[in-house]
Order: structure tokens, then sequence, then C-alpha cells
């Protein structure tokens, strides 16, 4: 069952309201998904261009590719389906291998005893094939298997990631209630920046925000920061590809950069973490960290930048009438001091951000965990002719 080089169908998961900038992502690089839809992309594409966009992409979170789709009642079904699979041919052994699961079967009253079921399939499968059983376990560092169950209907695939794309590898202290790398990723490529004009993030707590504007506009793939993935785990795994893709990903990052970004925060421990996060993604000398009140976060006179908030929602942290207080200053702030920038406040509380005392141009939708969140942009006048924008992302 050479898999690496037979196209199938490669379900790309992200978190919800990121598909659209996933699919500008997968076009960048070349392919046209055959379908969209709020939590994914589909391809049609080999397993070998699975591992290109392992390391390419920063919106996504698994990338799947489809072995088998099948009828399934209940679990014996599903375990004589899968056990007629040739995974000897996949899994190796004396390896080890774990599986995951999405179900939504009225036989399986849990999700683990689905994953038993797979486990057991390619365990006695291997095993009467090869006299050895591979080892089992739920962490998702070596091979992993991901079935999608729904109803009688079953589709079992290779997750090619493992641990997930979402967390991109530079962050080793994650500091106080942090943005997924994913989602600071959307956030950024959502707004109106350029890539080149300043970009100012106060309130920069760990610095996830500063830091993959910096490694966008550098051209710094995820995979510049991780060596292991779930796909190096499959039988017939070629490691030149992977290889001459990360010499690939390595020689396109823009050298020389001449980057205006600036993060600040009131906390020192916060510009700490995020001074030693920038480190660990090589991008420290881009960003000009500063432990300052938000409000005296020095903005470069050049215009034309934007300048990125992404301030405590008053669900998790902090106490709400303060919280109206610093909503208010925010607003303040980007009239005073941000003249002809774009302003985004990125907030999970409309009621705060009513406070802001500015029309908002667009409200971005997205999703931080399971809060329903917006970026509102502001376009701060500074009584030269409106900046073109464009659209992706509106709502």
């Amino acid at each position: 069952m050479q898999v690496f080089h037979n196209r199938s169908r490669v379900i790309i998961t992200c978190n919800k309201r990121l598909s659209p900038y996933l699919q500008q992502e997968i076009q960048e690089l070349g392919h046209d998904p055959v379908r969209v839809f709020p939590t994914g992309t589909e391809l049609n594409i080999t397993l070998t261009e699975c591992i290109r966009l392992n390391l390419n992409l920063r919106c996504a979170s698994q990338i799947l590719y489809s072995l088998k789709t099948f009828k399934a009642e209940g679990p014996e079904e599903l375990y004589q389906q899968l056990n007629a699979m040739p995974w000897e041919e996949l899994i190796d052994f004396t390896g080890y291998f774990s599986v995951t699961s999405n179900v939504d079967n009225p036989n399986i009253t849990t999700p683990l005893f689905a994953n038993l079921k797979v486990k057991d399939a390619i365990v006695d499968r291997i095993k009467d094939k090869k006299g050895i059983r591979p080892n089992s376990g739920s962490d998702v560092n070596k091979a992993v298997v991901h079935l999608y169950w729904k109803g009688s209907e079953a589709e079992v695939f290779l997750d090619t990631s493992g641990e997930t794309l979402a967390k991109h590898g530079y962050r080793k202290i994650p500091g106080k209630a942090p943005m997924l790398e994913a989602l600071a990723s959307a956030v950024v490529l959502s707004s109106q920046w350029d890539r080149k004009s300043p970009f100012v993030n106060p309130m920069c707590g760990s610095g996830t925000l500063a830091i993959e504007a910096a490694l966008i506009a550098t051209n710094r793939r995820p995979g510049l920061y991780r060596m292991n993935y779930a796909f190096m785990h499959i039988l017939g795994y070629d490691e030149q590809v992977f290889f001459e893709e990360r010499r690939r990903l390595k020689d396109q990052v823009v050298k020389n950069a001449d980057l205006q970004i600036v993060a600040s925060d009131i906390s020192a421990d916060a510009v700490e973490v995020a001074r030693k996060n920038a480190k660990t993604a090589g991008v420290d000398g881009l960003i000009t960290f500063e432990v300052c009140d938000f409000a005296e976060t020095p903005v470069p006179e050049t215009g034309k930048g934007v300048v990125v908030f992404n301030p405590e929602y008053g669900e998790r942290l902090g106490v709400h009438s303060k919280l109206e207080l610093t909503y208010s200053r925010m607003g303040d702030f980007m009239k005073q001091a941000c003249k002809g920038y774009f302003g985004y406040i990125f907030t999970g509380n409309p009621d705060l951000a009513k406070k802001i005392g500015l029309k908002a141009s667009r409200k971005i939708e997205f999703y931080n965990g399971k809060l329903d969140c917006r970026m509102l942009e502001y376009e701060l006048y500074d009584g030269s002719r409106r900046p073109e924008r464009k659209i992706l992302g509106d709502s």
C-alpha cells in the first residue's frame, strides 16, 4: 500500500473561522481546494505533497490523508473493515502508533471505545502478518491514525501532522492567556498590513502577534521550528523530501529586512517572556520591545502602518469596570497617536468594545478558543486620502 505517491482526499483542518486565511495560504502554495468549509479545506493530493503543506501552513491544525471510506453501524463492523486493511504496509511492526477520532454514532458512548476498536483492529492485523504487536498509546509523536465516524458513514485517515500545526514551535514560555499562533497568524493576515510599514502591538503579552508579524514579513515558515511530524513514521517515507523542503524554507527567508515592529507591555515579566520567544523564533532583532503603559508606546511617524491590540476581554482576566476605562483609553490613544494608521482591537466583549468611542470600518469574525470574538478595524485618518482596502474576512 504505497501511499506517498497516490492521490487521495486530504482534509486540512483549522480552528473555526480561520478557513479563509488557510485557503489563501494553500492557494499561494499552488493548490486549488476542492472544497472550503468553516473548519478546513479539502484537496486531492499525494501524501508527499502533504509534507510541504505541513512545513508551510501557518493557520492549519491537522493534515489528514484519507485511506478508506466504508459503512459501519457498530463497533464490530468497524473492527472488521479496519482489520481487512494492509496496516503492515503502513506502520512498522516494531514501531508505535496512536489513534484519534471524531465520532458521532449511537452505538458509541465514548470516543475512547472507538479508538480502542481501531487500535485492536490494527494491532491484530499486524500481529497476524508479522508475528509482533506494535506499541500504541495516546502520544501523537509517531504514526497517527484518525477515525471520522458519523452515523453509519466512516472514514479512516493517516494524520500526517501528529502534534497540531496550530502551535508554531517557538513559544517555549506561553505567558498569561496567550493567543494561539495559528490565530495570531490569521489576525495579521486579515489586517491591512503590507508587511513593510510599521506594525505596533501595545499590550503584547507573550509577544505572539508581533512575532507572527515578523515571521510573515520575513517569510519564515513554521517548518523551520519543528523536526518531527507523523508522516515521518509511515513506511515508505523518504526523508530527502523533507530535508529538501526545509532547505527551501531556509533559502526563502527574507534577510536584512527593514522592519519597524514595536511591542510593548506594562509588565516587565511579559516583555521578558516576549523577548525570549522572539529569540527562539530568530526575530528578536526585528522587534523593538518596550516596558510601558500602552499609551506611552512609541509609534513610528511614517504613518500608514497598523496598530493591533489584543486586550483582556473581562471573561477570564481583569475586572470589567477597570476595563471600560482601558478600552476608552485605547480609543483615545489610536485617535491621538496613530493618525494615518489602521487600528485594530481584538476582543470577545462587545459591551467593552462600545467604550472605544470610534466607529469600526470592519468587524472581522474569529473565535479565541470557544469565545466568539471580533477584530474591529478603524481607519485613523490623518487628512490624506483614504487608503485602499482589501476585503478578506469582512463580515
